[in-house]
């Protein structure tokens, strides 16, 4: 029996909507007073609302559009949806991380297209599959300094069409050729062509600093901690079967329908929402580390194109305008560790420290959002934080902080089944965690992710009492 099934048969009663075995990690929900977490900005910042496209698998309906057309779309969305006039917005800060060059700072170039005014600033962040939590939290600072107080953060991913670049030899020479200034000075540069020299550069899909891919490293995690196949596999088919039930009781509400030319109809949801058995997946074969390695295609997130949008400022503001927020943006931090090795487990990490940090227990998380970004990633991080050991060694704690209870973990499903655009995800995750606590009638959520560099995000929510379901 695994790991990850046992430790639900174990300690919680059967999800009624699987079919794969994974049980709740806890007895039963657990009785306490909801806390309320203290306000460290002298603000109150609230996330208003937030939205995002539908996130469709790279090469498929988006891909003749470009990036800031899908951020064109959120940055309308979240304006449409909250009824806020587009020169009330201060600020717009935007994530992407595989950057298209005609449009290097596409927060102010999407803004543009999108109508709001030429006089509101707007600044571009990266941080691999964090950027826009990055955006989130650098609004929450700049509204904190008071600086400004309404601010869009978003982020946008477009695998569709990512910049292929000449060699780095064939650009030094078109360069030189540009400044050359006569006809035997070119033809000097011409003769140092070589046709390798016209193979393409793509970008690169390896960790820069171990030369690894994540896929490489997601599979050295999983055989670390002991996440086996059939753990990853099981996990990816509960995330399917979980985002399918989510779509069918109309729980998806961040998503805005979009048109798209040369597309029949409106584009109103995901696409890489695949149910499939066990049976299925244990047919594909290993994606990295071959013929013994346990990531494959089914139990890792896909290339998916798509943008998002969220609307943050000052409690106060909201009222002022009118507005009912979704949730407090109670606290947050970021970790690093080690890219080679720990490359994937930001939430083992992350989580721990923010809770410890906000003076909170496992039992006061009413819903928990991690991004997925392999099965074996997930199982990795759970087996992680419920570890002794790896608390003792690791984190430098007297104990584990423990494993969260399943029954509120990642219950519209996660990336592997909705999908990832790499910059985009943070805001969908900030928007499942206000709309589940809404309809969960919960009281604060954790939000925690893994990104390229060995890098990580732990993020507080707190419901506000305005919320509605929409």
């Amino acid at each position: 029996m695994s790991y990850l099934t046992n430790i639900l048969l174990k300690n919680g009663t059967q999800l009624n909507s699987m079919k794969c075995g994974l049980r709740s990690f806890s007895v039963a929900p657990q009785l306490h007073a909801k806390k309320s977490l203290p306000d460290k900005t002298g603000k109150n910042i609230v996330l208003v609302d937030g939205v995002r496209t539908p996130f469709l698998l790279s090469g498929t309906d988006y891909s003749k559009l470009m990036a800031y057309d899908l951020a064109k779309e959120a940055l309308l969305g979240i304006l449409r949806k909250t009824g806020l006039p587009k020169e009330l917005v201060d600020y717009v800060i935007y994530g992407t991380v595989i950057q298209e060059v005609e449009t290097s700072n596409i927060a102010r170039e999407a803004m543009l297209c999108a109508g709001y005014s030429d006089r509101t600033p707007a600044h571009t962040v990266t941080m691999a599959c964090i950027s826009s939590n990055v955006a989130l939290t650098t609004g929450i600072g700049l509204i904190s300094s008071g600086a400004f107080d309404v601010i869009v953060a978003g982020g946008v991913e477009f695998m569709s069409d990512v910049p292929i670049r000449f060699s780095r030899k064939m650009r030094s020479i078109m360069l030189k050729a540009n400044k050359a200034k006569t006809a035997g000075q070119k033809l000097s540069l011409l003769a140092q062509i070589r046709p390798a020299d016209f193979l393409p550069e793509l970008p690169a899909v390896s960790e820069f600093s171990s030369r690894e891919t994540m896929g490489h490293s997601a599979d050295r995690l999983a055989s670390a901690f002991q996440a086996s196949r059939q753990e990853q596999d099981e996990f990816s088919i509960r995330s399917h079967t979980l985002a399918k039930e989510a779509y069918e009781k109309g729980y998806m509400t961040d998503i805005i329908p979009i048109k798209v030319p040369g597309v029949t109809g409106s584009i109103d949801k995901d696409n890489g929402i695949r149910v499939s058995t066990m049976e299925q997946l244990a047919k594909l074969k290993p994606a990295f580390i071959k013929p013994y390695g346990t990531i494959t295609a089914a139990n890792s997130s896909f290339l998916t194109d798509g943008a998002s949008a969220a609307l943050i400022m000052p409690e106060a503001k909201a009222k002022q305008l009118g507005l009912k927020p979704k949730a407090y943006l109670r606290d947050f931090t970021y970790v690093a560790q080690d890219p080679v090795n720990q490359l994937l487990l930001g939430p083992a990490y992350g989580a721990p420290i923010l809770l410890e940090k906000a003076g909170l227990s496992m039992k006061d998380i009413d819903t928990w959002e991690f991004h997925e970004a392999f099965a074996g990633q997930i199982v990795a991080n759970l087996k992680a934080m419920d570890s002794d050991w790896f608390a003792k060694n690791y984190m430098k704690r007297s104990s584990k902080v423990g494993a969260p209870e399943m029954s509120k973990f990642n219950k519209w499903g996660g990336s592997l089944s909705i999908g990832h655009p790499f910059a985009a995800t943070g805001v969908r995750l900030a928007m499942h965690t206000a709309n589940r606590l809404v309809r969960e009638d919960g009281q604060i959520g954790l939000i925690a992710a893994c990104a390229a560099g060995g890098q990580g995000v732990a993020m507080l929510l707190e419901r506000h009492p305005d919320a509605t379901p929409n």
